[in-house]
């Protein structure tokens, strides 16, 4: 039998990979005949980098970089060797997870260190950019990544505007006449797994901000102020960001992407998918098990797994997903390809508890979820 497995991170527990490898030790356990293909997915949020290059040659490079509140931190981004070709997760340079819970504040949070390992993309070679949006701290529509690479935003005085979200209610004219000229000569591609636009009630500032430490007074002048941002860039630039779907992802920074580095915005699980040549591994497979902290109503909306599950069913194979949580949706879930489901915990157990014996849970959820299968293949006859 081979098993292809493809599951994405864990939040709070494992990264895709360490989830790909307890389900794989579950499954050894249980059919240690079997041929087992790891590949580890992500949507475009924290673990992009490292399920590209688990597939695919290349290696990870660390720069130097601020993170959301302007302090040096090392970030790491993937260097693909053909091309050569760059990954980069803007969490890693702009994360929430970088801050604590005190320190986070929308208004003042930037993009400039995703900015800066751009430039580090560039300055290795690569004139194609793979940026995973997910995870981030800010709500500055790309305002600080457009600065570090080169663009100036004035205010009425000539001023250059300082760092965050709220600055861009001060924003007069953009100045891109001293963008980093190797820009134009790039094609950049933002894996996103949300589809918000950039302001109103489905906007970054209201449905994110609040998760960033935003109030709901700061909520309503940072949406103000993205607005704002947008009729300037119409304005300077010539592009609409307001009506770019996806345009809200990452605190407006696929705006950002899209109005001075002419970025294509992609659904990440898609595109990482295409990436690693998913499709074309599902060819030698016979089943799939997927899987991710927790499967609901919204996980059809271009979370991993029903991507995942689609392109196997594409090849008509079973597809079996490991979750750490469960809700009423199943049957969504199954019209989307996911055959059965399985929550890994084996009863009512603490958040922490479970977070913190995650492999083992999985992998037993993957043995019991395998011998189930042997079982109902053998009833067949």
């Amino acid at each position: 039998m081979r098993i292809l497995v493809s599951p994405q991170e864990f939040k709070g527990s494992l990264t895709a990979g360490e989830a790909a490898e307890a389900i794989a030790a579950g499954l050894r356990r249980a059919l240690p005949e079997a041929e087992i293909d790891v590949v580890p997915m992500a949507d475009g949020g924290p673990g992009i980098v490292q399920a590209i290059l688990s597939v695919t040659a290349g290696h990870e490079e660390t720069a130097q970089v601020q993170d959301a509140l302007g302090r040096p931190v090392a970030a790491v981004w993937g260097l693909l060797d053909e091309g050569p070709a760059a990954v980069i997760e803007m969490a890693a340079a702009s994360g929430l997870i970088l801050l604590s819970s005190e320190e986070r504040d929308p208004r003042r949070t930037s993009t400039y260190g995703t900015g800066q390992l751009i430039r580090a993309a560039l300055d290795a070679g690569c004139r194609r950019l793979v940026v995973g949006v997910g995870g981030s701290a800010t709500n500055d529509g790309g305002a600080g990544m457009a600065q570090a690479l080169g663009a100036r935003l004035l205010d009425e005085a000539g001023r250059d505007l300082p760092p965050g979200g709220a600055a861009l209610r001060r924003l007069d004219r953009i100045d891109i006449s001293g963008l980093d000229p190797r820009i134009a000569e790039s094609q950049v591609m933002v894996a996103s797994d949300v589809t918000n636009p950039l302001c109103g009630p489905l906007g970054a500032s209201m449905v994110y901000g609040p998760q960033k430490g935003a109030t709901p007074e700061m909520v309503e002048e940072l949406d103000a102020a993205l607005a704002h941002y947008a009729q300037v860039i119409r304005r300077d630039l010539g592009v609409d960001v307001l009506s770019l779907p996806g345009g809200g992802a990452a605190g407006g920074l696929t705006a950002g992407l899209a109005a001075f580095l002419k970025a294509e915005v992609r659904p990440g699980a898609e595109l990482v998918a295409q990436t690693i040549g998913l499709r074309e591994r599902m060819l030698r497979a016979d089943i799939v098990f997927t899987g991710e902290g927790r499967l609901d109503a919204q996980t059809p909306f271009g979370k991993t797994v029903i991507t995942v599950a689609r392109l196997a069913k594409e090849r008509r194979l079973p597809v079996i997903a490991l979750a750490g949580s469960i809700d009423e949706s199943y049957e969504t879930l199954r019209r989307e390809g996911i055959d059965a489901a399985l929550a890994i915990t084996p009863g009512p157990m603490p958040l922490a508890e479970a977070q913190e014996n995650a492999a083992r849970l999985l992998a037993d959820a993957a043995e019991q979820a395998a011998r189930l299968f042997l079982l109902g293949r053998s009833l067949r006859g």
